[in-house]
């Protein structure tokens, strides 16, 4: 059997949540869970543990394409040294930046 993906354990955890912020009985949601995912009693109810601890929705983000550029040797070793530092991924920061230049880009042209 495969493991859910982030995203899906994210969908999994916000419907639980949708479903106890109804007013639904743990056993009304783990049956609800269980039918609509395909999951095991076991599986739902951990997941409707995790949602009881939540004040909100988990955010879903889309998902991480691999992509491969060349960078100067100068700049990554900058990149894993924040990365490490922060307690980021270089991914994470290599996102981040780029949704800011291109959002910056955008609203100039």
């Amino acid at each position: 059997m495969t493991r859910a993906t982030d995203a899906q354990k994210a969908s999994r955890v916000n419907r639980a949540f949708e479903l106890l912020a109804r007013g639904a009985s743990l056993n009304e949601a783990a049956e609800a869970l269980t039918e609509t995912f395909a999951l095991s009693r076991r599986q739902a109810y951990r997941y409707l543990q995790e949602a009881q601890s939540l004040r909100r929705p988990i955010p879903i983000g889309s998902p991480s394409v691999p992509l491969t550029i060349k960078l100067p040797g100068d700049v990554v070793r900058a990149l894993r040294e924040h990365a490490r530092t922060q307690g980021l991924t270089m991914g994470e920061i290599v996102a981040c930046a780029l949704s800011t230049f291109l959002a910056r880009e955008s609203r100039r042209g």
